[in-house]
């Protein structure tokens, strides 16, 4: 159960969309032109009224609102209300923030109606898979569940074992650190959860998925994620023991464009400023990749792991969509 006294959920859902807005206006800029427009610490301050977000935001909402309306959490519960909001961020107006191309592809087929095993688009393990499944780990279910959720919101759209396995690990850092694990023992956690889920594959949330990805068996097709994933986290554990220069963390870890890298990315942000959850957001805007989305997922973890009073009090009535944020967040407080 989450510690209701801190505020987690809301630290954590207001976290991810602090971090996408700071991150929305350098995505596809430079380091250096982020620089000379921020300066060497990057984006720190939340500029508009409102502060608008990305898809980033958009489609972790989609997700947490289905998972709030469901009736259980099981399957059969919670595709076809993942299905309807995923449908109704495609077509909403609002729906103008460069929303990635796996994400509407797979949605212009589950609008027709195809089962998502067919619907998803099997060869891509973009960050779409995992930039919105930190609703899943404020959830208070069993991992078996949490592991189930995780890989079918991602499935829906991203049908690549790695996009999959760094789904169910971006949540499962949210639910440890909500249940109050060292940011310190986030990388070691998330190791041995790679490494003991290694071959087991969930056929009764993902089906015959496997099968359409021209794997052998389930167990070698979701290896490879988890596979890919320890492979992030040990490029992860190697730029840690170097001291930090400064830099653009995406040089050791990859630009986040896709899953493994960026939970990895943003994990590596997260422990260069464990103590200042707004200089780790500035930290994941100043990349040359995909800045919204890793600075997106280092706010959920750092809201997960202070609440929601380790972001600036006068921000949460200023982002895009607080209204809802803070109902979600209440509700799973």
């Amino acid at each position: 159960m989450i510690d209701s006294s801190l505020r987690r959920a809301s630290g954590s859902l207001f976290g991810l969309a602090y971090g996408d807005a700071l991150g929305k206006p350098t995505e596809f800029l430079s380091v250096p032109e982020i620089h000379r427009r921020y300066g060497p610490a990057g984006p720190r301050e939340l500029v508009g009224d409102p502060v608008l977000v990305t898809d980033d935001t958009q489609m972790a909402l989609a997700v947490a609102w289905a998972l709030h309306d469901a009736p259980g959490y099981t399957p059969e519960a919670v595709e076809p209300l993942l299905r309807r909001r995923f449908l109704d961020w495609a077509a909403s107006p609002e729906n103008n923030r460069a929303p990635g191309m796996t994400c509407l592809r797979a949605c212009g087929e589950l609008g027709r109606g195809l089962p998502w095993q067919q619907a998803t688009v099997v060869d891509s393990k973009g960050c779409g898979a995992n930039m919105r499944v930190t609703p899943v780990g404020l959830l208070d279910i069993d991992l078996d569940t949490l592991a189930g959720l995780s890989q079918l919101q991602a499935g829906l759209t991203h049908g690549h074992p790695t996009g999959l396995a760094a789904s169910e690990l971006t949540a499962y850092a949210v639910r440890v650190l909500c249940d109050g694990a060292a940011l310190t023992e986030l990388p070691g956690l998330l190791t041995d959860r790679a490494r003991d889920q290694r071959h087991t594959y969930r056929d009764d949330w993902l089906g015959d998925l496997w099968r359409r990805c021209g794997a052998d068996s389930p167990a070698e097709f979701i290896a490879t994620g988890w596979d890919e994933c320890r492979s992030a986290l040990e490029r992860l554990d190697a730029a840690l023991r170097r001291p930090d220069d400064g830099g653009d963390p995406c040089r050791y870890t990859g630009e986040g464009w896709i899953a493994e890298e960026a939970l990895a990315t943003a994990l590596l942000c997260v422990r260069r400023h464990p103590d200042d959850p707004v200089a780790a957001l500035g930290r994941g805007a100043t990349t040359a990749g995909d800045s919204d989305s890793i600075a997106a997922l280092a706010g959920a973890f750092l809201g997960a792991a202070y609440g929601l009073s380790g972001w600036p009090p006068a921000w949460s009535t200023r982002i895009e969509y607080a209204d809802q944020l803070a109902t979600l967040g209440a509700a799973w407080d």
